[in-house]
């Protein structure tokens, strides 16, 4: 049996997989069985942060597997509050985090404080949030809902929990707002939307105008967290204070992992909300890890240079090929390329996975780019002569 053929018998279909099977990673070169490589420029969706096989990833989870990898949160957990003061120092935020597995754990609980706030801080219930149309906020039932894409919201899966209601733009937000509003949820750079960043000036306006009307302001950072644009947060970047903030992808450089972080930490109280793996010890070392090599590599600039050179690279592209792609999009290294078709959209991820680079799809047809923070010139030069080669015969 092939492993194709055991994928296909015995693992749930969800996914419409290539069956490229890598076996090593080094920095952010893959290679798969055969030995041939492959230069990484989507990093596992944004969560090979660090690359493959950085070492000090690799020895802290080691470390940590050889003592104690899991006991429950009904202990206290050392690595846990460690990287809970680690993100709130970095983020420069006075906050309260919990700890999940993922990006949707994060928005839910990020959901579930909102709502609380919403039926403890009214004269009447608030229970309402609005999110942008082309957002993404996950896979459970309530993210799904929450997200902005009516393609996520088939009827296989209904009824969905109400309360969530998209606009088409951050202008439309203020007419959206009634009596019952009690959050705005948005990506400042939405991902899985088409890797498109939205306006500064118009964040701050509307970060202020909710803190006026005492309505919360979300911002999901599952993609965006933890320097991919360029600083640790990109809040901080936009220059906002959001009262909730989400994160999960690149905090564990692979080890799964999501964090809820909030100014309101009176909110939730013993039992309101749990996890059985959240922030156990092997996950919380791990980001311990990621964020010591990522501070140290951001303090140097090393991680700035890399931006400024994939950036470049990047819009060289762009303009010597307007033939195939509109435009440039992103900000760090959270990039994309809108292509002029779905069809030539589909035929650069095929063309460039054959000539060993890995690259990803978004919305409104974009290749999408998500190398590591840790990326080499030498493999930013190499996957940029492989993608050259995929898209010459388009």
């Amino acid at each position: 049996m092939t492993l194709e053929e055991q994928d296909k018998k015995y693992v749930l279909q969800t996914y419409a997989r290539d069956y490229t099977n890598f076996v090593k990673g080094v920095s952010s070169t893959l290679y798969d069985e055969t030995g041939k490589d492959y230069i990484d420029f989507a990093s596992g969706i944004g969560v090979n942060s660090v690359g493959h096989g950085n070492e000090k990833l690799t020895t802290a989870i080691c470390e940590q597997a050889k003592n104690i990898i899991h006991i429950s949160n009904l202990q206290v957990i050392e690595p846990q509050a460690k990287l809970a003061q680690k993100i709130v120092e970095l983020s420069g935020y006075d906050m309260g985090i919990f700890f999940a597995n993922s990006g949707a754990e994060a928005n839910e609980g990020a959901i579930k404080i909102a709502r609380k706030y919403g039926e403890t801080k009214f004269d009447n219930k608030r229970y309402k949030v609005i999110t942008l149309e082309h957002s993404f906020h996950g896979r459970t039932i309530t993210t799904v809902k929450a997200t902005g894409q009516e393609s996520f919201h088939t009827p296989h899966f209904s009824p969905y929990p109400d309360g969530f209601s998209y606009e088409e733009n951050i202008e439309a937000v203020y007419q959206a707002i009634d009596d019952e509003t009690v959050a705005v949820l948005i990506e400042l750079v939405q991902g899985e939307g088409g890797v498109q960043p939205f306006d500064k000036a118009e964040i701050q306006a509307l970060t202020a105008h909710l803190k006026k009307e005492g309505i919360l302001l979300i911002v999901d950072e599952v993609q965006t967290g933890v320097y991919r644009t360029g600083e640790f947060l990109a809040s901080n970047l936009y220059e906002i204070e959001p009262d909730i903030i989400t994160l999960a992808k690149g905090l564990g450089g692979g080890v799964p992992i999501g964090a809820v972080m909030t100014k309101h930490k009176d909110i939730l109280s013993a039992g309101d909300h749990g996890s059985t793996f959240g922030g156990n010890y092997l996950s919380t070392s791990a980001g311990l890890a990621v964020l010591d090599v990522l501070e140290n590599l951001y303090e140097n600039g090393t991680i700035s240079e890399a931006f400024l050179y994939f950036e470049e690279k990047l819009k060289k592209l762009a303009k010597t090929h307007e033939n195939l792609f509109e435009k440039e999009v992103g900000l760090g290294l959270m990039r994309g390329l809108r292509a002029k078709s779905s069809a030539i959209q589909a035929a650069v991820i095929k063309n460039s996975l054959k000539e060993g680079l890995v690259v990803l799809k978004a919305g409104r047809n974009t290749v999408r780019f998500l190398p590591s923070l840790t990326i080499k010139k030498s493999e930013i030069d190499e996957g940029f002569v492989r993608f050259e080669k995929a898209i010459s015969t388009l």
